[in-house]
């Protein structure tokens, strides 16, 4: 089922949100030197890169980790399995990004841009929710994660 939770927000600490930010300006500063040194094609490669994946993989799997450990239990496990959804989530989301890109490209030359941009939204939307769909409801997903070891307990 797909929600929203604003719990997360609230386990943050205010410097967890400005290492996000660095990093994310950092990754975009990096990108805009790659677009003047070797040109803007392929800057752009790097500028659509989740800036702030990097941050948000290590802060999700603390955060998991904590919670675990807050009950007694080990949570290396948890968190590296949360930081893996969500970078799981940044992947399909970027297949999105990639949908949106195309189609901006192909058709905003002469052609209304705020009905492109409208439609490469629609499309996004449309294209992560298949990639999802498709992820979720894979058979061979299910049976790997099935057989998956279970997290030690107690330490």
């Amino acid at each position: 089922m797909i929600s929203v939770s604003t719990s997360g927000i609230k386990r943050g600490k205010w410097w967890e949100y400005v290492l996000r930010f660095a990093l994310g300006g950092l990754v975009t500063a990096f990108a805009g030197v790659l677009a003047k040194k070797i040109g803007p094609g392929f800057g752009g490669l790097f500028l659509a890169f989740p800036a702030i994946l990097a941050a948000s993989s290590t802060l999700v799997e603390k955060h998991e980790r904590e919670r675990k450990e807050q009950k007694g239990l080990h949570g290396f496990y948890r968190g590296r399995h949360a930081a893996g959804a969500d970078a799981a989530g940044a992947a399909m989301g970027s297949i999105g990004l990639i949908a949106f890109a195309v189609f901006v490209w192909k058709l905003l030359p002469g052609q209304s841009s705020w009905l492109i941009i409208a439609g490469a939204t629609l499309l996004w939307i449309m294209v992560c929710g298949v990639v999802w769909f498709v992820w979720k409801w894979n058979p061979l997903r299910r049976l790997r994660s099935s057989s998956d070891e279970k997290e030690p307990q107690g330490k």
